[in-house]
């Protein structure tokens, strides 16, 4: 990673993610979020990536969701990109941040009508008697929306995470890993290399 460190992380890691499209076979945007509660008890799920710019890397979930309750009750986060087909991944670390609703509806009307019926059928997170009780609720929101636009629900929206910290690693032999992190400051990014 000799020629990276004077780079902006987040163009290495646009670069490093454009790689990744084109090697990992399944989902190269699929990142683990890590959140906690008030009271620090973490839990961790893997969530999609939809944008990344120097604002920070966004994902989008249903806020009444246990990690939509964890991040608007305590906004820090951390994520983790693993592609194995390149032996990389990214760590990122920053406060959380909600999405504006213009942002959040473009978003929405970008995604297939069969999603935008689950975003409002979906009790994310809470019990479920059995599949026959979602398929219901489908039913009754397909039905509702007929063949009109289906707009964003009040609790479905997205979350950026602002980054503080970005950690690139690239796998070495014999275990002596490449690592570089990035930390944000006043004047900017400063780069650190990390023993493997």
């Amino acid at each position: 990673m000799d020629d990276v460190e004077h780079r902006n992380p987040i163009e290495l890691f646009k670069s490093w993610f454009e790689d990744a499209k084109r090697s990992e076979p399944i989902n190269p945007e699929a990142m683990t979020l890590a959140s906690a509660t008030p009271d620090g008890r973490p839990s961790a799920r893997m969530v999609l990536l939809k944008d990344a710019s120097d604002r920070g890397f966004v994902f989008y979930t249903n806020f009444e969701s246990r990690k939509g309750q964890e991040l608007l009750g305590n906004p820090r986060a951390a994520l983790l990109f693993y592609w194995k087909s390149l032996g990389r991944q990214v760590r990122v670390v920053g406060r959380v941040e909600r999405v504006g609703d213009e942002e959040a509806d473009a978003y929405f009307s970008s995604r297939d009508r069969g999603a935008q019926i689950g975003a409002w059928a979906s009790d994310q997170s809470r019990p479920l008697a059995g599949r026959f009780e979602l398929e219901r609720r489908v039913a009754r929101y397909a039905a509702r929306f007929g063949l009109s636009r289906v707009p964003r629900p009040p609790h479905w929206s997205g979350f950026r995470i602002v980054p503080e910290e970005i950690e690139f690693w690239r796998e070495g032999r014999f275990r002596l890993h490449d690592r570089l992190v990035y930390t944000r400051g006043e004047g900017g990014w400063r780069t650190e290399r990390l023993f493997p």
